[in-house]
């Protein structure tokens, strides 16, 4: 089997969640799974993994949590997968024993500079107006008050209270993420996703997002990255011009806005705002429909930090389409979304795309052959490649709105979601990109109204699909010097 360089689809999961543990989805992958993934991203296993944040809050993350394995289990995955990790760029835990030396001696703890406070970016006072301006992706100012070695300060949370930002110009704060990098690449993980990192240069008078300081950051960790045989990817959220702009300096950046205009197409059968990305989308994408967050719609919008720049769909597209995610989940979204959960975001509905799309087999099926067909990484989210619905009673049980998409699987669960013919579809073409010959060479697009085609032609070796969003009809095909088969089509689920 001939498998497509560097461009085979890859699986995102939490290992606690699918598998249990690093050495269950590992044997998941080589197992049922077999064929389907060249990759892997885990997301966070390290100590701890259930905390604050579902891991993204880790107390020191050259540390896999013992519950889930340790660096010989992530050795092992590495060994017959590519694995992707994160960098928790912006911030540390509260509870890491660095800022806890802070809290109790406050200036005068060794670690007092790695960490930023209001002062360490405004010495000499800021106005109202400035902090107003600074962006966040969650309601009101990124401070929290704490008491640090008996002095009240304002320290710098972008995102809960228990993730405290890193001052990345500190010398600390810099050996602390090599040290993260140098343990991630020792133990085989070649691709580095650096979250957050959009937040981390914090400048008086901007907005404090994707400044000057945040991209030469993301420089310097690329370099790095490079010299230990490592990709990165950034994950931001923002104005489509921004990906456009980080593409051109990184390996690799997600397509956020795939997945918004993916549900327009087919729940208003208007491909328009899709082929208006897909002329200007950068070939350097990590595509997505689902991920451990929720379903991104700052990214096809208008922004002001980009002032002036229309977005790829309109205010009302937009508001129709959040609409229609609410109704076609009979409500959950709504209940998982904005001021009706904690840990809420702005720009995000919480829903899985499944629920998304009205739990529909055939569109949901149509929804992921066209990411798998567009140039780039396809990543596919393990409740996603599950077909999996809004687990309300977790949402119930945390409050947390986006853990309405982050079932936990068991053996049994996994095993009978698997025998769906939705699931096994989706495998069937995750399969044929990872080993078509086709995908090595040519894509085209073309468009007529509703209906269009995708395909991937090299030689004699061609993969299409023609699909229609008006029917959700579709047939995928793959041909070689044997001929033309049918792969899938509507009637496959």
């Amino acid at each position: 089997m001939t498998t497509t360089q560097g461009t085979g689809p890859q699986l995102i999961a939490y290992a606690d969640r699918l598998g249990g543990d690093l050495r269950g989805l590992r044997e998941l992958l080589t197992g049922p799974l077999a064929g389907a993934f060249g990759g892997v991203h885990v997301l966070p296993f390290f100590t701890p993994y259930d905390g604050a944040d579902a891991g993204f809050d880790p107390r020191d993350h050259t540390f896999v949590d013992p519950r889930l394995g340790g660096w010989d289990d992530v050795r092992a995955l590495s060994s017959t997968h590519t694995v992707m990790a994160d960098v928790i760029v912006n911030h540390m835990s509260a509870q890491s024993a660095q800022f806890l030396d802070v809290v109790a001696q406050g200036d005068q703890s060794p670690w007092a500079g790695m960490f930023l406070t209001l002062s360490s970016v405004y010495p000499d006072g800021v106005t109202e107006a400035e902090l107003a301006g600074i962006y966040r992706p969650r309601p009101g100012l990124p401070f929290t008050p704490m008491t640090l070695g008996g002095r009240r300060r304002l320290v710098w949370t972008t995102f809960t209270a228990e993730q405290v930002d890193l001052d990345v110009r500190n010398p600390l704060a810099w050996e602390y993420l090599t040290s993260v990098i140098d343990t991630l690449t020792g133990a085989g993980v070649r691709m580095l996703r650096l979250d957050a990192v959009g937040y981390t240069g914090k400048e008086p008078g901007t907005d404090c997002f994707m400044t000057p300081s945040a991209h030469a950051l993301t420089d310097r960790i690329t370099a790095y990255a490079h010299e230990r045989g490592a990709q990165v990817l950034v994950e931001v959220h923002g104005h489509y011009r921004q990906q456009l702009e980080i593409a051109r300096q990184v390996d690799l950046v997600y397509d956020f806005a795939l997945p918004p205009l993916v549900l327009h197409a087919l729940t208003a059968a208007d491909l328009g705002p899709l082929d208006r990305w897909l002329a200007v989308r950068p070939a350097n994408c990590i595509t997505v429909l689902d991920t451990h967050d929720g379903i991104g719609v700052v990214d096809v919008g208008a922004s002001d930090l980009v002032p002036d720049v229309p977005g790829l769909m309109e205010p009302e597209q937009i508001s129709a389409l959040v609409d229609a995610i609410h109704a076609n989940s009979r409500g959950g979204s709504r209940q998982a979304t904005g001021a009706a959960a904690s840990n809420l975001d702005l720009y995000q509905v919480n829903c899985t795309f499944y629920d998304a799309l009205g739990g529909d087999d055939r569109r949901y099926l149509l929804a992921r052959l066209i990411q798998v067909l567009l140039p780039g990484v396809p990543q596919i989210y393990y409740v996603g490649l599950l077909a999996g619905s809004n687990d309300l009673d977790l949402l119930r049980r945390t409050g947390v709105g986006r853990d309405v998409n982050r079932h936990h699987y068991t053996a049994d669960e996994v095993e009978r979601e698997l025998a769906r013919p939705v699931v096994q579809a989706q495998l069937a073409a995750l399969r044929l990109r990872n080993s078509h010959p086709a995908f090595t060479g040519e894509f085209a697009w073309t468009l007529d109204g509703t209906a269009a085609e995708m395909s991937w032609q090299r030689g004699a070796d061609r993969v299409a699909l023609s699909f229609d969003v008006r029917d959700a009809s579709f047939t995928l095909t793959a041909s070689d010097e044997g001929g033309t088969r049918e792969v899938l089509t509507e009637r496959s689920v």
